[in-house]
């Protein structure tokens, strides 16, 4: 086997392992062979090992390993970030001395641009607060949406950081706290994506898409050029009357005399859709005005739909808010009028319950006839990712210095 077949073999496994690993748990691909992948990677060949370690070893492989694993899996390390630096360090490194002597003015004018942006956004999207929620800031991060009462309700403590969750938050596991907006943990910025960086989250996405396509697209081309001198009916669509055989061949052939150029081209080709996707996938989470933990529980709640679980009722325009847990003012355009609820026998829940809303349940089917209270539109829910107050004044003085109760049943003291 020789080195270029070798590279390619190298390059298409990890492009492989790569796209199994992040599109492999979305919602969308659950029924496909992509998840069963994720799951026989991630889930079925390590319990296999760990069937096999505790039969041969009684698990003593398993144990002396377990803490390294636990921190790789569970705690925030710059491995990956570091990775991602030398893949893309090392590409650059590779590729632009060894394109600039043959490249025109206005190409090393735009390489000059384009080069460092990945490495700019990447430091912003890894330094910016994610959003963290403390007590100083909770009442800030309460302020900015209010709760829908379908995937968010009032009250609801997070019993690690000790506060009442403010609505779009989730509890990071891994970060250890609790973050505003929650869209997911990123390994490759080791941190999480919330309020504070989604935007730097895009548009480290948007310049590594548009980096690594540029190359794939001037990679090709220097290798065009130079298969054309060599065969001058040589086009980079495989020209009618010639072999596929004879096609790869001068490919191997220019990636050979452009090595550097060539091998960069060939990881950059098969990494950029994916970047891409993930790029897509976001934009599309971004129009629906969703992130991705929203998504999961969107997932979670079609199903409850599905099994006949789901209920509905209004809730009452001059409803009184529940102070100690709710804010009094948000800056979201938008209001709840619908309370949504999950029961475990397919029944409406009972008066004794006391559950806020009038008048009787609606058991709900389908998730078109329920609205997102946090989609605005594509170009609002943009601007809300981009902009710290795009919908008007920052909450009132007599709103943030309200306290905020933060005792253990997240009830009035």
């Amino acid at each position: 086997m020789g080195v270029l077949t070798t590279l390619i073999i190298v390059i298409l496994v990890i492009s492989f392992m790569t796209f199994v690993t992040f599109f492999g748990r979305l919602p969308a691909l659950r029924r496909t062979p992509i998840a069963g992948l994720h799951r026989l990677i991630w889930v079925h060949i390590p319990a296999a090992l760990y069937y096999v370690d505790q039969k041969l070893t009684s698990g003593r492989v398993t144990s002396s390993t377990v803490k390294f694993f636990n921190c790789m899996m569970f705690d925030r390390h710059p491995t990956v970030v570091i990775f991602f630096l030398v893949i893309f360090g090392a590409g650059e490194v590779l590729f632009v001395p060894a394109a600039w002597p043959i490249v025109s003015l206005f190409i090393k004018f735009t390489i000059v641009v384009l080069a460092p942006t990945p490495f700019f956004t990447l430091y912003k999207a890894c330094a910016a607060d994610p959003g963290y929620i403390t007590p100083e800031n909770h009442a800030y991060h309460m302020s900015l949406y209010p709760y829908d009462f379908t995937l968010f309700h009032p009250g609801r403590l997070c019993k690690t950081c000790n506060l009442i969750k403010p609505p779009r938050s989730k509890h990071c596991s891994i970060c250890k706290r609790c973050i505003a907006r929650a869209d997911h943990h990123c390994i490759f910025i080791n941190s999480c994506v919330g309020y504070g960086n989604h935007h730097w989250f895009v548009l480290l996405l948007l310049s590594s898409a548009v980096v690594t396509s540029y190359a794939t697209l001037l990679g090709l081309s220097i290798l065009s050029e130079f298969q054309r001198s060599i065969y001058p009916e040589w086009s980079a669509w495989r020209p009618s009357g010639m072999s596929w055989n004879t096609y790869f061949s001068i490919w191997a052939l220019g990636i050979r005399g452009y090595t550097r150029i060539g091998s960069v081209t060939l990881l950059t080709m098969l990494t950029s859709p994916l970047i891409w996707g993930l790029l897509a996938y976001t934009s599309y989470l971004i129009y629906c005005g969703t992130t991705t933990n929203e998504t999961l529980k969107w997932s979670e709640w079609k199903e409850d739909m599905r099994d006949g679980y789901a209920f509905a009722r209004p809730l009452p325009s001059n409803r009184q808010r529940q102070l100690y847990a709710e804010p009094t003012w948000t800056r979201w355009p938008v209001q709840p009028d619908r309370i949504m609820v999950t029961t475990s026998h397919g029944q409406p829940p009972s008066a004794a319950q006391q559950i806020p809303g009038e008048g009787p349940w609606e058991k709900m089917t389908s998730l078109s006839d329920v609205t997102n209270l946090y989609d605005l539109g594509f170009w609002d829910n943009l601007r809300d990712i981009f902009l710290s107050e795009p919908f008007g004044e920052r909450e009132p003085v007599s709103e943030r210095e309200r306290p905020r109760h933060r005792n253990g049943g997240g009830h009035p003291p």
